[in-house]
């Protein structure tokens, strides 16, 4: 039915003369019409306009039509669900009208106008939708087909998953079918769109595409060489999906598509090289890629690697000609947002503190993230699919590999040289142990390389000598390690930001690896760090402060010298003062402090006080915006609650490293308030960092947590949900830190927390640094209260053991055996089926306390006692050879 509305002359000219001034670059008018364009949405019909303007108005420049179409748009996604059917139904009816517009823009913008109510208002609620684009697919107007085609491809790429779980109407059946009739289409843009909507199914898995499958496959390789580079895209991107979900359709043509993928991986169009380069990725993650890849290996390698050279248009993008640039102010718009990773707490288990930092991800990033080109690109993957496949076949890539290493390392042209030094540092995790024979001559020669007179070159050299620096540390210090730091920290005062930046991250692996190694040259290293305050703009200042604090985790508390401290701590302090409270750069500043004050212990006790304060002024704020937007969300926006976290870990660090000196900061502010409403913060982060504070706290000042413990536990017990790992990791570890310092006191909490320990260290699949937590806690409540821990004993008792029997010798351990240990005398019943692991995990320890050792030959020999000289026999008999030599060395039995 034809929908009867026309427009208002005086109107219709209002609303031109918004949509004109909407284009003015002058920040005062846009916000102007922003206004005017709010109060207009009061009135039923400002839609239809906006929908006249983009359809009917022919006498307007496309641009303006386009922008009215854009704000309908938005209004749909913003206020769908209020407007008016007759309303909607008016602009739907036009939408369909409009689908074939001549104009290509105006096409696009319909598309997208469809899309967006098809998504807000769902597809069953406008049922004619896709009945009446399929129908269009068929027209011979060629508009008509392109518009309908690219509304359904939106639709599909939007909307995948509603139409594929639609299993009354079934849409799929007719679209797919359909889509694959046109991958032979006269126009490439008509089968560029036709391949587009069926990959949008791949990746559901959906049945009625792999009903079709073999259909679809037939015609993927009909136009698998096509002309028009889309298409191509469409067909690499195809096949990379089938590989990672419908392996078993593809082996039969494996060969053909290797060697397919050999050739687009070299296609003259980048976008198709790269599409085709994600195949090598994914192959790698197959258990099949041996068998089927070892004799392309020869083809592929050379392939990759040529992939890994800059192009002409990236070398103008990274401007790798200039190469002095440390005086050129960074552009706001060039800084990644920074994202805070929040403290997880473990008992110091010696090797196993676990480090949550998954960097991997950033092993592609060589330097190139200006903007442009931050983006996954030919070389980035390239490099990313020669490290993967080095994982996979190890040192069997290497004969291929080193004759062209030897090429391009030496190359006169420093783009090819660049290149080999990439794929150096791209294998050095896969094929490390046939690279040692070579390293000794690679590793002086890549140190040479950091002085080369191009900056690209220079940089890669950076992150190619970081991935080696395992074994540079293991090696004599005065033949690479000496040679190499020298060097770096020269690059790390470059003429070149990009270098800097290299030469800073690389720097803090170096750290990562040698930590106290480093101790003898602190002073130098630090002197270089601090002159690198003054020269680094805004951007490096950031990865600054990083190779700072991953210092500082390094080197401890050999930090604690008062010419280091004099050294660091000013520069330090003046970026913290003239910082503004809502600045992000905080965060790093913050993390980087966090790290300096556990390192130095009392040596930062002249800074702490206005740190402190500034971190508890910092959490109040953001709890006052968080209150103000729950009351009033229209007037005051959510607060970023980073500033939060980061500021309760950096307390983390205050308690952790002061420890007893924290206390009179404590005593002066309402820290104790604030730290209760962020253990009941919605986001599971900030309480992750609050429960650690908590710990902290717990350990530094217990005089001032006793008085809250009533309000505290319950929230601790409320947070045993291994559902947030890190949440309950630090709950957990709370919990046993209170209990130690409460004593008997903690009995009236135990009912509030037990059950969901025993829970936790029972489920099946618990990361092992919780399962070490929740078995040190449990034993710390055993210690504190056996007579009520010890009668759930049998529950938790082989769990338990096998959790600990892995951890060093350290106070936490031994405070849980104690706990054990009680709970035994208390209940010696409830061990008796699992006795053989109590004797494996008290084999464990190398050096008990001399008290604690009484204790356990206490237990084992009253139970050999008990069960007689012939029941023992028949039990140590089942023992290791290794446990029964323990046992009888350590306490006799």
């Amino acid at each position: 039915m034809k929908m009867e509305w026309s427009p208002q002359e005086d109107g219709l000219r209002e609303i031109l003369t918004l949509l004109k001034e909407s284009q003015s670059p002058d920040t005062a008018t846009q916000r102007a019409v922003q206004q005017k364009l709010e109060e207009l949405n009061k009135f039923p019909d400002f839609n239809n306009y906006l929908m006249f303007v983009l359809t009917k108005l022919t006498s307007e420049d496309e641009p303006t039509r386009s922008l009215s179409g854009l704000i309908l748009k938005n209004n749909v996604k913003t206020h769908y669900s209020n407007s008016m059917p007759n309303v909607t139904n008016f602009i739907k009816s036009e939408c369909l009208q409009a689908v074939g517009d001549p104009s290509p823009l105006i096409r696009a913008t319909v598309g997208i106008l469809i899309t967006t109510i098809a998504c807000k208002g769902d597809l069953s609620s406008w049922p004619e939708l896709l009945p009446s684009l399929c129908s269009m697919l068929d027209s011979q107007d060629y508009n008509v087909c392109e518009g309908a085609f690219g509304a359904l491809q939106k639709i599909c790429e939007d909307s995948a998953e509603a139409l594929d779980a639609d299993t009354v109407n079934r849409p799929l059946d007719i679209l797919i079918p359909k889509f694959l009739q046109f991958f032979n289409h006269s126009s490439s843009k008509i089968r560029t769109y036709a391949i587009g909507c069926v990959n949008q199914f791949i990746g559901q898995r959906s049945q009625t595409l792999m009903y079709h499958i073999d259909p679809f496959l037939t015609n993927l390789f009909h136009v698998a060489a096509d002309e028009e580079p889309e298409v191509r895209k469409n067909v690499c991107r195809a096949l990379v999906m089938l590989l990672e979900v419908r392996m078993d359709r593809l082996l039969p043509q494996i060969e053909n598509i290797i060697e397919y993928m050999l050739v687009r991986t070299q296609d003259s169009n980048e976008g198709v090289a790269l599409e085709a380069c994600e195949f090598w990725l994914s192959l790698a993650e197959q258990p099949i890629c041996r068998n089927v890849l070892t004799n392309h290996l020869s083809r592929l390698i050379p392939i990759l690697v040529r992939g890994m050279k800059y192009s002409d248009i990236d070398i103008i993008l990274l401007k790798g000609d200039v190469e002095e640039d440390d005086n050129v102010p960074d552009k706001e718009e060039d800084i990644r947002p920074r994202f805070h990773k929040s403290k997880n707490h473990t008992y110091k288990m010696g090797s196993q503190v676990e480090n949550n930092d998954d960097d991997d991800d950033d092993d592609f990033d060589d330097g190139d993230d200006d903007g442009v080109l931050s983006d996954w690109n030919l070389r980035k993957c390239s490099a990313a699919a020669l490290d993967v496949l080095a994982n996979v076949f190890r040192d069997d890539l290497l004969p291929i590999l080193i004759p062209i290493l030897k090429e391009t390392l030496f190359h006169q042209e420093w783009q090819i040289k660049e290149s080999g030094i990439l794929a150096l540092g791209a294998i050095a995790e896969g094929c490390m142990t046939g690279m040692v024979g070579l390293l000794p001559e690679l590793i002086p020669y890549l140190i040479n390389c950091l002085n080369d007179k191009k900056a690209l070159v220079r940089a890669i050299t950076c992150w190619t000598l970081s991935r080696y620096s395992h074994w540079v540390v293991s090696q004599p210090h005065d033949a690479y390690l000496k040679p190499l730091m020298t060097e770096l920290l020269k690059r790390i005062l470059d003429s070149n930001k990009r270098v800097q930046e290299a030469a800073c991250s690389a720097f803090a692996t170096l750290e990562e690896e040698a930590c106290t190694e480093l101790v003898p040259y602190l002073g130098y290293i630090l002197e270089t760090l601090v002159f690198a305050f003054n020269k680094y703009q805004h951007k490096n200042l950031l990865i600054l402060y990083d190779a700072i604090g991953t210092l500082a985790d390094s080197v401890g508390h050999h930090l604690n010298k008062p010419d280091y401290i004099n050294l660091l701590m000013p520069p330090l302090i003046h970026k913290w003062n003239v910082l503004k409270d809502e600045d992000k750069d905080l965060f790093p500043l913050l993390e980087c402090l966090s790290s300096v004050a556990t390192a130095l212990q009392s040596g930062f006790l002249p800074y702490c006080e206005p740190v402190y304060c500034r971190c508890v002024s910092l959490v109040h704020h953001t709890l006052c915006l968080h209150m103000a937007n729950l009351q009033n969300p229209e007037e005051y926006e959510a607060p970023d609650k980073d500033f939060m976290i980061v500021a309760l870990d950096l307390l983390s660090g205050l308690a952790e490293g002061l420890n007893g000196h924290i206390e009179r900061l404590v005593e002066n502010s309402n820290i104790m308030d604030l730290l209760h409403l962020c253990m009941q913060d919605p986001m599971p982060e900030v309480r992750q960092s609050s429960f650690a504070l908590l710990g902290d706290l717990t350990k530094a000042c217990f005089q001032h947590v006793r008085p809250r413990i009533p309000d505290f536990l319950p929230i601790l017990g409320q947070n045993l949900n291994p559902e947030y790992i890190s949440v309950c990791n630090n709950a957990t570890w709370a919990i046993g830190e209170i209990s130690i310092k409460l004593g008997a006191d903690t009995r009236p909490y135990i009912p509030m927390v037990l059950n969901q320990l025993i829970d936790i260290i029972n489920k099946p699949n618990t990361p092992k640094t919780l399962l070490e937590n929740t078995a040190i806690t449990i034993g710390r409540l055993g210690y504190v209260c056996p007579h009520d821990v010890a009668p759930m004993l049998q529950q938790f008792v082989r769990q338990w053991c096998t959790s600990l029997r892995n951890i060093k010798d350290n106070e936490e351990k031994d405070s849980a055996f104690r706990g054990m240990c009680q709970m035994i005398q208390v209940n010696p019943a409830g061990v008796v089926q699992q006795f053989i692991f109590f004797c494996d995990a008290v084999a464990s320890w190398i050096t008990p306390k001399d008290d604690l050792k009484e204790v356990f030959i206490r237990i084992l020999h009253s139970f050999k006692t008990q069960v007689g000289e012939e029941n023992w026999k028949r039990f140590s008999d089942q023992f290791p050879p290794a446990l029964t030599e323990r046992l009888t060395t350590l306490y006799g039995v």
